[in-house]
């Protein structure tokens, strides 16, 4: 696929979090329909509650007849596009269960269509008149049940992805917000985004710009380019795997928990931001800053009202070492 650009599009293009569409993904991972990656242990640990509530709520066992499938054959209403940079997972859900019947009805009875056949249960069910309130209701009950837990720490880990590569393309254009995104996207000088998939596509932004959205659960790219939503790119966050502090007693020298930070800073971030993904508190964890930073090993940039930290040179001369898989493991 190809993606055209003008120079309109670099200011109309923004980055958000969606907090519904992040239960989506996750609710992917827990069903086994994509591989949990970083979050093994996670899944592990929240499979049972989530079977539960596969139990409670069917709809879950019937939703990959029409969302989370590889290609175009899914539906909309589910997952609605974030209108702002941190909307609300309340704010979200309310905009799905905003969707007229007639129109949830449309889209599932267009992917089931072209889907291979259902069984007679499921496709019932989907076809019910209050299928979006089922849906609602049941990513309710996903999102309280297991997400809304880990999300303090999952959310740090998107904004943290989103202030970076929003600054690299702000600053620096296409090519520097790109490059490390994925090695399936590509800037072509001549004004394309090239994103290897299997369906070949052309599509122009024309000025409206890009929706870039971070997921810390997809470990594959997602274009969005139909009219029912924003153009839009899904793509890995960064930091969704724990850095392993460098051998050699770098946590005997400066301590395990600034050893963890130093580790964590491989992707700049607020002390409020690595509070969440180390489950530190934030007065402990701006205490261990500041001692970082008196060393040499980390500076401070203020943005807006908060700083954020960035590792030195000395810092990463210091911190090296393979990323492992950690997430929930902490």
């Amino acid at each position: 696929m190809t993606i055209e650009v003008v120079p309109q599009d670099l200011m109309a293009s923004r980055f958000a979090i969606s907090p519904l569409i992040e239960t989506m993904h996750a609710q992917w991972v827990l069903a086994g329909r994509y591989r949990a990656g970083a979050h093994r242990e996670w899944a592990r640990r929240w499979r049972e509650t989530y079977r539960g509530l596969v139990r409670e709520y069917p709809v879950l066992r019937a939703a990959p007849a029409i969302s989370g499938n590889r290609g175009a054959d899914n539906v909309d209403f589910i997952a609605p596009p974030p209108t702002a940079v941190d909307v609300p997972f309340e704010a979200e859900l309310a905009a799905m269960r905003a969707t007229p019947p007639e129109q949830a009805h449309a889209e599932i009875s267009q992917v089931l269509a072209v889907r291979p056949p259902v069984p007679a249960w499921a496709r019932d069910l989907l076809l019910r008149p209050d299928v979006v309130d089922l849906f609602a209701d049941a990513y309710a009950a996903v999102w309280a049940e297991i997400i809304s837990r880990d999300w303090p720490r999952l959310r740090a880990i998107l904004q943290r992805d989103v202030a970076q590569r929003a600054g690299q393309l702000a600053a620096y254009g296409w090519q520097a917000a790109l490059e490390d995104l994925d090695p399936r996207v590509r800037w072509r000088a001549e004004g394309l985004i090239e994103v290897e998939m299997t369906a070949a596509k052309q599509v122009r932004l024309g000025g409206k710009g890009l929706l870039f959205l971070p997921s810390a659960f997809m470990t594959d790219i997602a274009v969005y380019a139909e009219d029912a939503w924003p153009y839009a790119l899904i793509y890995p966050a960064r930091g969704v795997a724990v850095p392993q502090p460098a051998p050699g007693g770098l946590a005997e020298l400066v301590g395990r928990s600034r050893a963890r930070i130093l580790a964590e800073l491989a992707v700049p971030a607020t002390t409020t931001q690595l509070a969440a993904v180390l489950g530190l508190s934030p007065g402990t964890t701006s205490e261990h800053l500041s001692a970082l930073r008196r060393t040499g090993l980390i500076v401070g940039t203020r943005v807006g009202r908060g700083v954020r930290y960035a590792r030195t040179p000395l810092g990463d001369a210091l911190t090296a070492g393979p990323p492992v898989s950690g997430l929930a493991a902490q």
